[in-house]
């Protein structure tokens, strides 16, 4: 297992590892994990998971894009019940 950092003007610690033909990347803070296929990929699929996580990108589906999708707008929701553990 290897640890590094991102970039120069972070401090962001990451542990990169070997796992059969590919590579493993977790970002010590947040406890994001991803893999790639080369270290590259590997990094750039964390940074993108990191934002994803975080908030900087991504937004939450419009009715008109659900639909899109074949999925009722109305049956996209918790309703009353607790989200699940690993989506708190």
């Amino acid at each position: 297992m290897a640890s590094s950092t991102r970039d120069s003007e972070s401090e962001d610690e990451i542990r990169l590892w070997r796992e059969g033909d590919g590579w493993v990347i977790t970002d010590v803070e947040t406890g994001v994990t991803t893999q790639g296929d080369t270290r590259e990929e590997a990094l750039e699929m964390l940074d993108e998971a990191v934002a994803l996580h975080k908030g900087d990108i991504g937004h939450e589906p419009t009715d008109e894009e659900l639909r899109e999708l074949g999925i009722d707008p109305a049956d996209n929701s918790t309703g009353e019940k607790e989200l699940p553990d690993f989506m708190q």
